[in-house]
């Protein structure tokens, strides 16, 4: 049985609580507003030497937008990599800020920017960078390893970084080799890691507030009226959720799980801004959003990321006429946040090609 940390965080910060993110989200544009927002933005993209780069969260406009200017639409490690490999040399990230200077990490060259610096995050918010210090030097014999949802500074302060894709192999290969691991921040992608690897695990407790609101008791009722449904899940959600899913997996995992399983109808527990991607690339399939509802509802969420919500066409145009709202992220701390990202980079290319991945992860006490 492992140790569970006794941090708590609120991720109800007084800065950017969710009620001041969803107060922020921009008026949905009128047909004629969007066509026009949509070329100024074709335009600045080719005047600026820009690309948009998207997260699948993101209003549906901007995810349509940045493929079809040449961009991506992806997962937030995914959006990096795109955005240090591209010739572009100005960046636009909808999504939040950990997102941003993520890409600012791997391209610190290049000028990055995003429609709306608040757009946060409650994984992030909820594991700052001083308390989280002082809970690593707490535990200085244990493996720190962080999920992206995480500032630079937490990047910088970990061994390892992972996203919910690799999560699980770079875990098991560090406890092949014995180590004992500080999990942050995400309490529910932690235990379902725990419980998949068995490895030694600390837990920060953080969470997402659109995974966390996910109803297992809900959830159930939904398959009753939905017989022949498949349930995907984010392993972000509560134990209970995950153990009521036919597949779990990230946003990539959730896309391909959708795609290759034999099922007319899914139900997908993870935020609804995926329902654009999963009905285009599967027209032909019906994708039903879990219930966030019930007795123990506080719909801060809904489902869907505030913060998320925030980015807009109108918050795209602006920054590209005007080269606002830049991510910067000091060159020191960019040296040191780099180590843990590279490392997982490294491990996922050795995965790929087949390659004795683990062998990237040093033994306990090696050099």
């Amino acid at each position: 049985m492992s140790n569970v940390s006794i941090i708590d965080v609120e991720y109800e910060q007084p800065a950017c609580p969710t009620k001041h993110a969803w107060a922020r989200v921009p008026v949905e544009p009128t047909p004629s507003q969007r066509t026009e927002l949509k070329e100024r933005i074709r335009h600045l993209l080719k005047e600026r030497n820009a690309v948009m780069v998207s997260h699948y969260y993101v209003h549906p406009d901007l995810q349509d937008l940045a493929v079809e200017t040449g961009g991506i639409v992806s997962d937030s490690l995914e959006m990096a990599r795109f955005g240090r490999d591209h010739p572009a040399q100005t960046l636009v990230v909808s999504g939040v800020r950990f997102m941003g200077e993520t890409a600012k990490i791997l391209s610190p060259e290049k000028t990055v920017l995003m429609p709306d610096l608040d757009a946060n995050c409650s994984l992030d918010l909820g594991c700052p960078i001083d308390a989280f210090s002082a809970f690593c030097d707490q535990h200085p014999d244990r493996t720190v390893v962080v999920y992206a949802n995480t500032s630079a500074a937490v990047k910088a302060r970990s061994d390892w970084l992972v996203t919910s894709s690799c999560a699980l192999d770079i875990v098991r290969a560090l406890k092949d080799k014995g180590h004992k691991i500080l999990w942050a921040p995400d309490k529910h992608l932690g235990g379902y890691i725990q419980r998949e690897t068995g490895a030694d695990m600390l837990m920060w407790t953080g969470s997402c507030i659109v995974h966390d609101e996910f109803k297992a008791i809900e959830l159930e009722l939904l398959k009753k009226e939905h017989p022949k449904a498949k349930v995907l899940v984010h392993p972000e959600s509560p134990a209970d959720v995950v153990a009521l899913a036919d597949a779990v997996g990230s946003t990539s995992g959730i896309l391909k799980a959708a795609r290759e399983m034999d099922a007319p109808e899914f139900i997908v527990a993870t935020d609804n801004g995926m329902m654009h991607m999963l009905r285009q690339q599967n027209p032909d399939k019906l994708f039903i959003e879990a219930p966030t509802a019930g007795n123990s509802a506080t719909c801060k969420s809904c489902a869907h990321c505030p913060w998320m919500a925030m980015n807009g066409l109108a918050g795209v145009a602006r920054v590209l006429e005007t080269v606002a709202n830049r991510i910067e992220v000091d060159a020191a701390l960019i040296d040191r946040a780099r180590i843990p990202i590279d490392r997982m980079l490294a491990f996922t290319a050795a995965h790929r090609a087949g390659q004795d991945a683990g062998a990237l992860v040093p033994n306990i006490g090696a050099a």
